[in-house]
């Protein structure tokens, strides 16, 4: 063995303190001083003002009342920033949670949510602490731009009623019959409720366009709740529906753990704990993107997993990272964890110190909030493009859109990233090459009347000795289009070489396909070599049978070259 040839170091795997050390640990050893903590209040205030109308909106959408989004971006979001592995994650009540949670509290009640919550954060513990945060990454595109898109419509045909201050005593939860129940209610609207929820819409956008610092969402939430107080609007508000927030926290409480519910909301608890992942590591890795930093995966689920529990057992519902509460923390100049923290705090200081004031605030406002909220996260230019690229990306798209609307939201998850693997899977037996880099056509569509190349290197090609090289990953789904190249030889040579130097990976489908080839080309008298191959690839082939005296195993096609004239000489 030549010891000049360069080695392949392994880094070594991180330890346990290095994957689970809280980022919160990490700052305060870097060194943290009275500036990062003045920049972390500051940054904390204005996450604060722009998440305090949204909790109470998205708890009041998700079919629950108001304190508990609050409650839920008190516990939820001070423990995600305590224990997470990422420096400016903000957590609380997500806009992604709103179908899912209102499904879960129709069906099962808020016990029944509580539960599923409970379960969902032991089962993100259990993959946090199991390594698995970074196959969340493995969630194709189009999956989370069609469910994105499928939550964004629900969410907003969830606010018509309110946004038009309809009278529908029960409205269905199904798309289609929501729409129905809307038109055939339409006329009872009430020109005082449009006329405020066009304001909030009009207010929040205006100064998105004109003062984008400006809290917007919380500017025309108390603009529209002092029209109410000074004008005494006949509008449904927090406190005329909900009877106002309370002024403290819940004594913390469990439910009952029944088997036969528990059983019952296990596909919840899937759902949400799924769904929780993917938003939480997705607004980890956006907050990385606008600032260089790394996140810990799973540290980070680990968090999530403890806020979850906490947050329902304090009364809350599911909490997750938020992206957009995380971008405004990142845009503010937030230093680390502790903003997070402190943003949980001064929502917890408005509830005790100015919970009366919230039962002015009209639900037409907080509807339009919502409304803003769906706009902004159907990711409209991403869901186009991907429309226009290419038939299978459409596919999966459209069919975790739709199946979003229609059907269920873990059905339509799992329905994408099935259809996104299946497309992973055919790209990847196309991008298989045989020879002088020609693509492989799959067996069916082949047009086998034309000429085939033999080789690779004519130097080394004769009627004597082929050899034949295979570029990619030669797994289950490539096998019928290379073993259908390999059939296609015509006189057996004395030598076959098949060098597999640009071969990353060989599964066992693969594997036996070429031990049946050996097979033939042995019983013609072919000596067959396998050349090139890397520890990996060699040992998937040793293991299925293909050493000596069927395949000899050689550095590069040359060596096996001239090991076989050594050998052809010597007999």
């Amino acid at each position: 063995m030549d010891s000049s040839a360069p080695r392949r170091l392994r880094p070594a795997a991180p330890s346990f303190a290095e994957l689970y050390t809280p980022k919160l640990v990490t700052i305060l050893r870097e060194g943290y001083g009275w500036q990062h903590f003045k920049a972390d209040a500051i940054a904390g205030l204005t996450v604060a003002i722009v998440a305090l109308p949204l909790s109470m909106a998205i708890a009041i959408g998700s079919g629950l009342s108001p304190e508990k989004g609050l409650y839920t971006a008190i516990i939820g979001g001070f423990m995600i920033s305590a224990l997470g592995g990422s420096r400016f994650q903000i957590g609380g009540p997500a806009g992604a949670f709103i179908v899912l949670i209102a499904t879960i509290v129709e069906r099962h009640g808020y016990d029944g949510l509580v539960l599923a919550t409970l379960m969902a954060g032991a089962m993100m513990l259990l993959v946090g602490f199991l390594r698995f945060g970074t196959y969340i990454k493995y969630i194709p595109f189009p999956v989370t731009v069609g469910f994105t898109a499928g939550i964004a419509v629900i969410i907003f045909a969830s606010q018509v009623k309110e946004l038009l201050g309809l009278d529908i005593a029960r409205e269905p939860a199904d798309l289609f019959p929501k729409i129905q129940a809307i038109a055939s209610n339409i006329h009872t609207a009430q020109p005082e409720t449009v006329a405020l929820s066009t304001l909030a819409i009009t207010i929040i956008l205006a100064l998105k366009r004109v003062r984008p610092s400006w809290p917007g969402l919380l500017i025309a939430v108390a603009v529209t709740a002092l029209l109410t107080f000074l004008l005494h609007l006949d509008v449904a508000t927090i406190g005329s529906r909900f009877g106002g927030i309370p002024r403290s926290l819940p004594a913390p409480s469990l439910p009952v753990f029944d088997l036969t519910k528990m059983r019952a909301v296990l596909p919840d608890a899937m759902a949400i704990a799924l769904l929780g992942a993917i938003e939480s590591l997705l607004s980890a890795v956006v907050a990385d993107g606008m600032t260089g930093r790394r996140h810990r995966s799973n540290c980070e689920l680990v968090a999530q997993g403890a806020a979850n529990i906490a947050a329902v057992t304090f009364g809350g519902m599911c909490v997750t990272g938020t992206i957009a509460r995380t971008a405004t923390n990142v845009r503010a100049n937030a230093h680390g964890p502790v903003a997070g923290m402190l943003h949980a705090v001064y929502i917890l200081l408005f509830m005790l110190l100015a919970a009366p004031l919230a039962a002015y605030i009209p639900l037409a406002a907080l509807g339009g909030v919502l409304a803003i909220v769906a706009w902004n996260m159907a990711e409209k230019k991403e869901f186009w493009a991907l429309l226009r690229t290419t038939t299978g990306d459409a596919t999966v798209v459209m069919a975790t859109f739709l199946l979003t609307i229609f059907a269920d939201l873990t059905i339509a998850i799992a329905t994408g990233v099935t259809l996104g693997s299946f497309l992973f899977l055919h790209r990847m037996a196309n991008a298989v090459e045989v020879e002088t880099g020609l693509r492989v056509i799959p067996q069916d569509e082949a047009d086998t009347s034309g000429p085939l190349r033999d080789s690779y290197d004519p130097q080394t090609s004769n009627r004597e000795v082929i050899v034949y090289r295979i570029s990619g990953a030669f797994f289950f789904g490539a096998t019928a289009a290379v073993s259908g190249v390999l059939d296609r030889i015509g006189d057996h040579p004395k030598v076959f070489v098949l060098d597999f130097s640009d071969v990353p990976l060989v599964d066992s489908t693969a594997a036996r396909v070429l031990e049946g080839f050996a097979h033939k080309l042995q019983q013609s008298g072919t000596r067959v070599y396998f050349a090139g191959a890397s520890k990996s690839v060699r040992r998937a082939l040793l293991m299925t049978g293909l050493r000596k005296p069927l395949v000899r195993y050689a550095s590069s096609p040359e060596v096996a070259i001239k090991h076989w004239r050594r050998a052809d000489a010597a007999a």
